[in-house]
């Protein structure tokens, strides 16, 4: 069994909802990103101390219809991505506050 995953908001990032998007602009070059529902509720959860794993299961799972085993894989594929981006942080113990 691999380490859990733990994801925090980068703190480089401003967020604003619109409509049924989550807009996100990071600080150091104005990018601006577009999450969707599925994304936004991930971001959402991004507290640094709930496992992503746990997150999936009360959060995605709860909402959607969709298999556990698949929504993890694809939330972490997510969460790699918004990190690769500055958008999140990923850490294999919960992130100190």
């Amino acid at each position: 069994m691999s380490n859990p995953l733990y994801i925090l908001h980068s703190s480089d990032v401003a967020a604003r909802r619109i409509g049924d998007e989550l807009m996100i602009m990071l600080a150091r070059d104005s990018s601006l990103f577009s999450l969707n529902e599925t994304a936004a509720l991930l971001w959402q959860a991004a507290d640094g101390k709930t496992p992503l794993a746990e997150i999936v299961a009360h959060t995605l799972c709860a909402q959607f219809d969709i298999d556990y085993d698949i929504a993890l894989a694809d939330a972490t594929e997510l969460a790699h991505g918004l990190a690769e981006r500055g958008i999140l942080l990923i850490a294999e113990q919960p992130f100190a506050h």
